[in-house]
């Protein structure tokens, strides 16, 4: 294949250079023109080369061991086992993109977007890349099958659905886990200061999983108690989360299976990126199930994403075929496709409060 360069300079940038009689290239002397239809297009079909860069840095920790300052090739390549002259190449590339500075004494620095491949630091996606980079890159290499079929490339490229994988795998649940953390913790902050809950009641967490948004909850609302519900092997981990927050005396976990019945007498009923990983049909079986649970006056609350229509330009999007080559029938939704399965469900969509770039907080009462 031809390298990224040679394409474009194919494609007809040949003027971007200056060349003198005897064929040597030397630096424009004038603005490049403006980017190409060519040039954008090349500029999304190269993005998987993007990606394995960051995840390799990630993998090795390049931002973590930059923390304190900057540091040469040789000390870098020391602390990672890597390839010296390898690995400036790598660097230098990844400099190119913003992604770490090299200095004029040939060491190399963190910048604003090395950030983020820092470990546990305040909006940190280290554990994201890895988890993309590590499991899921080969599921979107795999993305034709599921076009074709329908059905999830994940198992067609690990021969199991995902929960079963990751139950066999703890090194891939793992980092899963991790990223579900990393994503839960940023999103309950929001969740927590924007929602205007009420002063007293129960919040009952439905598929809660570390009760990572429970706890952001209950430590913004001091007067509110909650149940943590989620698989039994799910909320055993929950202890740690619940007591780090100073909440655990103020949350009851239930383990159990939200397909065979969800804990009644909550005031608020909260499904937090948990519907958008299953189908129409089992979608509605769920919310049937908090609907059973309820009482008159309790709120349904379902932290998702909703497909903006047309042409909009939306992250969401492609989260939806995230959805499609994992989990089988799983997919993001429109605002008409949420009204139709919330009255599935026995609920009526009431109001839809944006909060983050990509969630919202959609408000639905039993009918």
């Amino acid at each position: 294949m031809m390298p990224a360069a040679a394409c474009i300079l194919h494609a007809g940038h040949e003027s971007d250079t200056s060349r003198d009689t005897d064929g040597r290239h030397f630096p424009p002397t004038a603005a490049p023109s403006p980017a190409t239809p060519v040039d954008r297009f090349l500029g999304l079909f190269w993005g998987y080369q993007r990606t394995q860069l960051l995840y390799v840095a990630a993998r090795l920790g390049i931002a973590d061991l930059l923390a304190d300052g900057p540091k040469p090739v040789d000390e870098l390549a020391s602390a990672t086992g890597t390839h010296a002259p390898s690995l400036a190449r790598f660097l230098r590339a990844l400099a190119g993109l913003g992604v770490f500075a090299a200095r004029e004494d040939g060491q190399y620095e963190l910048t604003d977007l090395a950030q983020p491949l820092r470990s546990g630091v305040p909006g940190s996606q280290r554990a994201l890349v890895l988890a993309h980079g590590e499991d899921l890159y080969p599921v979107w290499g795999a993305l034709l099958y599921s076009v074709q079929t329908g059905a999830p490339a994940f198992d067609h490229v690990y021969g199991m659905p995902n929960w079963e994988y990751r139950r066999l795998h703890p090194e891939v649940n793992a980092r899963f886990n991790a990223y579900m953390s990393d994503l839960s913790s940023s999103r309950a902050a929001v969740v927590a200061r924007r929602y205007p809950f009420r002063d007293t009641g129960v919040v009952v967490d439905v598929g809660g999983g570390d009760g990572t948004l429970l706890t952001a909850i209950l430590t913004r609302h001091p007067g509110l108690r909650g149940v943590l519900f989620d698989q039994p092997h799910v909320v055993a981990e929950a202890g740690t989360r619940l007591a780090a927050g100073g909440v655990v005396d103020r949350v009851e976990v239930v383990g159990g299976d939200f397909f065979a019945g969800v804990p009644a007498g909550g005031d608020y009923y909260i499904l937090s990126a948990v519907l958008h990983d299953w189908g129409d049909e089992r979608t509605a079986a769920i919310l049937a199930q908090c609907r059973r649970a309820m009482g008159p006056e309790a709120k349904l609350l379902l932290v998702e994403q909703v497909l903006p229509p047309g042409n909009v330009p939306s992250t969401t999007k492609l989260y939806d075929i995230l959805m499609l080559v994992t989990n089988a029938g799983g997919r993001e939704r429109t605002e008409e496709e949420w009204r139709a399965l919330l009255r599935a469900g026995g609920f009526d969509l009431t109001d839809r409060l944006p909060a983050t770039p990509i969630y919202e907080v959609i408000t639905a009462v039993p009918r």
